[in-house]
């Protein structure tokens, strides 16, 4: 991948999340102060992510950066490269969480919001720039979720909405790999068993709320 296609890149991920954050600024029924603060927790947790993502792409090409570093420019960020950096942002999150810098529910919900929206313009402006069809399956499942996104949070807890949309979308990224080549997120492509991962995480979080819940039954 050229420089020029990297810069493209970059610059269609940036107007994402950029749509992503005023959507959800604009739709929210939250206080505006609030709003201001988890939008801004947002993009520090991004720019987090961004530094991770380097990270791990130097750490990946370890020889070229000693013999090189500018060289490093060049080298685009694989998918291990960005399963690290969620790993390191996780980490992050929780850490920020434990030490109360960071109020986890409203935080994720935030995040949600502005992933789903942020995923369907990327996307769809991959389909109409790009030409790449490959977009338009993973389009209809980002769109699905977003519409589910909107009924489920009359009706649960921000708990349960934020697990069942990243169950939904687990579950969905997963059939697609079954049917498509590749299943790509923000041009990284989704390996089967990273999306098994987090599928699994999904779970055994739903088996642990209802374990504290102590039944079966109920949403809140």
């Amino acid at each position: 991948m050229g420089m020029s296609s990297i810069q493209s890149s970059i610059g269609i991920i940036i107007l994402s999340f950029s749509v992503g954050s005023l959507t959800y600024y604009l739709l929210s029924d939250l206080a505006k102060e609030k709003k201001k603060i988890y939008v801004e927790e947002i993009v520090g947790q991004l720019t987090n992510f961004i530094i991770f993502i380097w990270l791990g792409k130097i750490l990946l090409n370890f020889s070229v950066f000693i013999a090189d570093p500018l060289a490093i420019l060049s080298y685009p960020s694989d998918a291990y490269a960005f399963y690290l950096a969620i790993l390191l942002s996780v980490i992050t999150i929780m850490i920020q969480s434990k030490r109360g810098r960071i109020d986890i529910l409203p935080f994720l919900t935030t995040f949600t919001h502005i992933f789903l929206i942020s995923s369907f313009v990327y996307e769809f402006m991959q389909i109409i720039w790009n030409d790449n069809t490959y977009s338009i399956r993973y389009m209809g499942l980002i769109a699905l979720l977003n519409v589910a996104f909107v009924v489920l949070r009359e009706y649960v807890s921000i708990y349960w909405l934020n697990l069942l949309i990243f169950l939904g979308w687990s579950v969905g990224s997963l059939g697609l790999t079954v049917v498509m080549p590749i299943t790509m997120v923000f041009g990284y492509t989704m390996a089967s068993w990273f999306l098994v991962l987090l599928l699994i995480i999904c779970c055994l979080l739903i088996v642990f709320r209802k374990k504290k819940e102590g039944g079966i039954s109920g949403w809140d």
